[in-house]
Order: structure tokens, then C-alpha cells, then sequence
């Protein structure tokens, strides 16, 4: 009776120690699936929407190959109107989900508002593009983007305002930080992002609280982000996020050394839908008309 009841203790830590191992074999071999979810939706890989279907009709699809063999595909939008002054091209990074398909409304509104070229990355991995994405690759992809706009000649004498969404914000403060030696960054767009993918484990996956160290997929914002002194930074933070706690952005924010930063929070917004609250597309025409257009 003795032993039974010992036994029966014994499973309660058994089962834990379960748990523990699987989710330690997850987070460690299967967290490229679990951080870059590219086949969410299931036909994310196949089904990319154009921006024909939202009604823009100038635009040019691409495949921009990298340096180490990947192809990207990418869309270039150009606005219907353009505006006086500088030039000004956007590269938008997404979250970690999805394609680059899902996001042409807001990069229709980009360059409705702003009068703007936008040029949407997709990550190696994802949608159209080839290869298999991780942190030391989509580093790699930015970087390409970049350099297009840079060598493209419609787009080389552009300001480029660097925007990001969730993941798309850690790539974005990446390659800002690597490039604004070069003076043609303007701004950096930042939306609910985080301070590090171990520090956000808990909150995404709590049963691997405790394994965070676990993880080789790092994209360490909170120390990349205080090297960035002269691009001024928007941050975008919508107070109801459900994936990203607030308080990231909000220490992202302390921890930014840019000359000029600025933060915007939306009350009611969560990590996907920030873009639909009322103010956000007029916090970005305001930086972009105040520290892009008119910084000369």
C-alpha cells in the first residue's frame, strides 16, 4: 500500500518532467516553426494577394536575389501622386506570419498619404520567397532590401523610412542601426515589438518559461536599438496587445538613445490590429512631415 501510494505521488513529477522535455525539445528544435510561422495561414506559402486586388495598378512584382543565393519576392508600389519635395520610399518589414499579400492596405495607405514608393520584403521562407528563414538570414533579406532601393534608380536619391511590425520591428532596428553611417535612412516606424525573443517566450509560450535560455533565435532589440542615435524613431504601441506585453515597447522606448523619439500609444489597439485604430496613420504623416520631409 506504501509503495502504491508512493507511486502515485510520483506521477504528478513525472508528468511535469514530461511536459519540461517536450517543451525543451520544442523550443530548441522546432522554434524556427514556432517564431517564424510561415505557413499561417495554410496557404500563406502559396497564396499571395496582389495589389491589383485592393486596386493599385502601378506597381512592379520582383524576385531580388541575395547575396548568399535566396530570391525574394517583393512588391515596389508607386503612388498615383507624387508629392512635392523629397522623395521619400518606405521599406516595410511584416510580422511573423503571414505574406507580404496580407499587408498591401497599409502599404496602399503609406502611399496614399505620404505620396510615397513602398517597397514590401517578403522573408526568405515566406510566401514566394526561397530558403528557410531564420535570424542570421532575414538579416541578410533586410539588408537586400535596402541596397535595392539604394541602387534602384527611381529610388536611390529617396529618404528611406524603415517600418516595422511586431518581428518586422526587430529586423527594421537591426538594419538601421548597421546603416545609418550612410545618411539616406530617415526614420525608423516601430509597432509593437519586442525586446528580445527570449524575453517575449514566456508571455508566447509560457510552458517554456523557464527554458528561454534554450533559444538560438535572439533578435536582441533592447541592446541593438540604443546604437541608433541620428534616425529619429516613431514608436507605435497599442495598449492591448495580447502577444506582445506593452511594457516591451515602453522599455524599448527608455532605452532608445536617438536624438529624436517619439511615442504614440493607441488605447484599444492588440498586435494585429493596432493598424485599424483611429490616429495611426496620422502619427506617421506627422512624423514623416515633421522629421523626414522637413530635415533638409
Amino acid at each position: 500500500m506504501a509503495n502504491s501510494a508512493v507511486q502515485f505521488l510520483r506521477l504528478p513529477v513525472i508528468a511535469s518532467s514530461g511536459l519540461a522535455v517536450v517543451a525543451s525539445g520544442l523550443l530548441y528544435f522546432k522554434q524556427n516553426e514556432l517564431i517564424y510561422p510561415r505557413n499561417v495561414p495554410v496557404d500563406a506559402r502559396t497564396n499571395v494577394p496582389k495589389p491589383r486586388q485592393f486596386g493599385i495598378s502601378d506597381y512592379e512584382d520582383l524576385q531580388i536575389p541575395t547575396p548568399d543565393g535566396e530570391s525574394l519576392n517583393a512588391l515596389l508600389l508607386r503612388p498615383e501622386t507624387k508629392r512635392l519635395g523629397p522623395p521619400v520610399t518606405v521599406l516595410m518589414f511584416h510580422g511573423n506570419a503571414g505574406n507580404i499579400g496580407h499587408r498591401i492596405p497599409i502599404a496602399k495607405v503609406l502611399m496614399e498619404i505620404l505620396g510615397c514608393h513602398v517597397l514590401m520584403l517578403e522573408y526568405r521562407g515566406y510566401g514566394l520567397s526561397t530558403g528557410t528563414p531564420d535570424e542570421a538570414g532575414l538579416k541578410i533579406d533586410a539588408q537586400t532590401g535596402l541596397d535595392y532601393i539604394r541602387q534602384r534608380a527611381e529610388t536611390r536619391d529617396s529618404k528611406i523610412v524603415v517600418y516595422g511590425q511586431s518581428l518586422g520591428g526587430a529586423v527594421a532596428i537591426n538594419l538601421v542601426a548597421k546603416n545609418e553611417g550612410r545618411g539616406d535612412i530617415a526614420g525608423l516606424i516601430l509597432e509593437n515589438t519586442f525586446l528580445s525573443i527570449r524575453k517575449l517566450i514566456p508571455t508566447v509560450f509560457p510552458p517554456a518559461r523557464y527554458l528561454a535560455r534554450l533559444c538560438h533565435q535572439y533578435w536582441t532589440s533592447e541592446d541593438i536599438l540604443p546604437k541608433i542615435s541620428d534616425v529619429p524613431v516613431l514608436f507605435l504601441s497599442g495598449l492591448k496587445d495580447e502577444i506582445v506585453p506593452p511594457s516591451h515597447m515602453t522599455q524599448l522606448f527608455a532605452v532608445c538613445k536617438a536624438q529624436r523619439k517619439f511615442w504614440r500609444t493607441l488605447p484599444n489597439g492588440g498586435h494585429n490590429d493596432s493598424v485599424a485604430e483611429p490616429g495611426y496613420f496620422e502619427h506617421i504623416h506627422s512624423f514623416i512631415m515633421e522629421e523626414v520631409i522637413s530635415e533638409q
